[in-house]
């Protein structure tokens, strides 16, 4: 079975958050995306400490399509250097981690 993954990002707005979700999964780069609520991130940036309000967008996906969702997101989204963290998903239910890999497909079941 193909590995899945699950791919994260942060975006300083909720109308951008569920934009960069649903293009993702329209076009088949995940197969679904969770948007947390807001939170606040303490980072340094530029050499100065910043405060913001993000949302984090979770996307399960396969290995194979994790390139393709890496640089559309990257092509989509506003920051300059946007998080992009991936985690291993080293279980699951069988029939959900299928699920994944049908709806990643470049075909679609």
């Amino acid at each position: 079975m193909t590995d899945i993954v699950i791919a994260q990002t942060t975006i300083d707005d909720e109308d951008r958050a569920k934009a960069l979700a649903r293009g993702a999964v329209e076009n088949r780069l995940a197969a679904c995306a969770h948007i947390d609520a807001p939170f606040t991130a303490v980072y340094r940036w530029q050499g100065q400490i910043e405060t913001a309000q993000e949302w984090r967008v979770s996307y399960k996906t396969t290995t194979d399509r994790l390139a393709e969702l890496e640089a559309w997101v990257t092509e989509k989204h506003s920051y300059d250097v946007p998080e992009w963290i991936t985690l291993p998903v080293t279980g699951g239910s069988e029939a959900y981690l299928s699920w994944v890999v049908d709806e990643t497909s470049r075909t679609g079941s």
